[in-house]
Order: structure tokens, then C-alpha cells, then sequence
């Protein structure tokens, strides 16, 4: 992560200052399959016809109609500046298509923003990442390299637990979960928009190694997705290759 790379100073450079009207994507979702929907919310948009989008809204839950159609009208939906469609596509995801479930959530997420802005009368700033958030903060997947290239103690495991834990708390975060895998440990981590990424966890890391200096200064963090074991692993090994000596690295 380059020593600038902080959300909140971007989006008051966009903004100008933190804009009131923040909303961020709770949910986990693929960043493709993000992509994927916008890029086809823009082509549905052309030529809607709100009341004939309205008149077919219990397709949606007609099971007889394809995976493909339903997943149009869903975007179709979301497009339509009218609570009606913002409460179906609310009832579908009581009961969503599997394969449909993070679609609809961008749909009701896309429904809700249109309808805040047509009532506030001010247009929303949407944030979405691979992993999604709580409230005001973003939720990163974290991994900390051990100096050593064996497994943490029973020791170490409780000073990162604890000082971490401590740390994201100090700064109104959350550590989610924790796993030990060898040399490194992953982290489910919870931070406020507003607190730079690079201190919070510099400092942690900080405060561990003063109980024996045991974790590398480096570390990955992402908020596009929870990275696979081999992904790990083969990031460490060919970092190891280039003689890594930077600060973090992020994806």
C-alpha cells in the first residue's frame, strides 16, 4: 500500500469534504459479478418504462421464467424511482435464486439509493468493495508475516489476538476472526473509513513486536476478497525472491 493509498483523504479530494450521504455495501460480494452489474445497469436504463416494469414485478417470483429474465427485471426494478419497486425486490431477498442472492442485493442496494435521493433531494455517494463493510467502515482481509519461517507460539498467537483486538477497538474497528496457518496469520478486520489503514495496523504490529519482534514490518491487506491459502503462500515466496524490505503491500 503506497503511503498516500487512504480512502478517506480520496474522497474528500473528490468531495471536497466527507460527504453526509455515505453509503456502504454491507455485504461480501464478488467484484466481478459488482462489475458485471453495473455495466448492465447502464444498458438497462435506456428506454425504461416504469409502469410497464411495475406490471410485471410478480414475475420475479414466477419460478416458470428463467434465472436470466429474473435477473434483468431485478436491475429493471432498481432502476425505477418508486417504492413499489423497492419493496418486491425487498420481499425477493426473503427468498432469493441462490445464484441470484448477491445480484439482488445490489439491486436493493441500487433500489435504495434512488429512492434516498429522490426524497432527500440530494444524490448518494456509494462505496462498494470485494468484502464489503459495516456502517461508516470497510471491511480487510489482513496477513502478518512471522520473521521466522516457523509457526507462532501459543504466546505469540494470544499477543497478536490481543494486541490487534485492542488496537482496532482503540479506533473504533473490530477484529472480526483470526487463523494461524505456519509463519503468517490472516485477519477479518472491521475499520472506520476515516482512520488511515497503514497506521492502524503499523501500530499494531508495533506494539507486538515489543513482546519479542517476531512479525516482519510488512504486511498484506485487501478489501477485494479473502485471499486462498496458496495465494498467501505464493505472494510470501516470491516477495522472499525480490528481497522485499517495503513497509506493506496491498492487492
Amino acid at each position: 500500500m503506497e503511503e498516500e493509498e487512504n480512502i478517506y483523504d480520496k474522497i474528500q479530494e473528490i468531495f471536497g469534504q466527507f460527504p453526509d450521504n455515505l453509503n456502504i455495501l454491507e455485504e461480501s460480494i464478488n467484484i466481478d459479478l459488482q462489475m458485471e452489474y453495473f455495466e448492465y445497469s447502464k444498458k438497462i436504463k435506456k428506454d425504461l418504462i416504469s409502469s410497464k416494469i411495475l406490471s410485471a414485478k410478480d414475475q420475479l417470483f414466477d419460478l416458470e421464467k428463467t434465472v436470466s429474465s429474473r435477473k434483468k427485471l431485478l436491475v429493471q426494478l432498481a432502476s425505477v424511482e418508486e417504492v413499489e419497486a423497492y419493496r418486491t425486490i425487498e420481499k425477493y431477498l426473503h427468498n432469493p435464486d441462490p445464484e441470484l442472492r448477491d445480484w439482488a442485493m445490489l439491486a436493493f442496494q441500487e433500489s435504495r439509493m434512488l429512492l434516498q435521493s429522490k426524497f432527500l433531494d440530494e444524490n448518494q455517494v456509494f462505496i462498494s468493495t470485494g468484502l464489503g463493510g459495516k456502517g461508516s467502515s470497510l471491511r480487510y482481509f489482513v496477513v502478518l508475516i512471522a520473521k521466522e519461517v516457523v509457526s507462532f507460539t501459543d504466546l505469540q498467537k494470544k499477543i497478536i489476538r490481543n494486541e490487534f483486538d485492542f488496537t482496532l477497538k482503540k479506533y473504533q474497528g473490530e477484529l472480526e476472526n483470526i487463523g494461524f496457518e505456519e509463519n503468517f496469520a490472516t485477519l477479518m478486520t472491521i475499520v472506520p473509513i476515516k482512520v488511515s489503514i497503514r497506521d492502524i495496523f503499523k501500530e499494531a504490529i508495533g506494539e507486538s513486536n515489543q513482546y519479542g519482534d517476531f512479525l516482519k514490518a510488512n504486511f498484506i491487506v485487501t478489501n477485494v476478497k479473502k485471499l486462498s491459502l496458496d495465494e498467501i503462500k505464493d505472494f510470501i515466496h516470491k516477495q522472499k525472491e525480490l528481497g522485499n524490505t517495503g513497509s506493506e503491500e496491498s492487492q
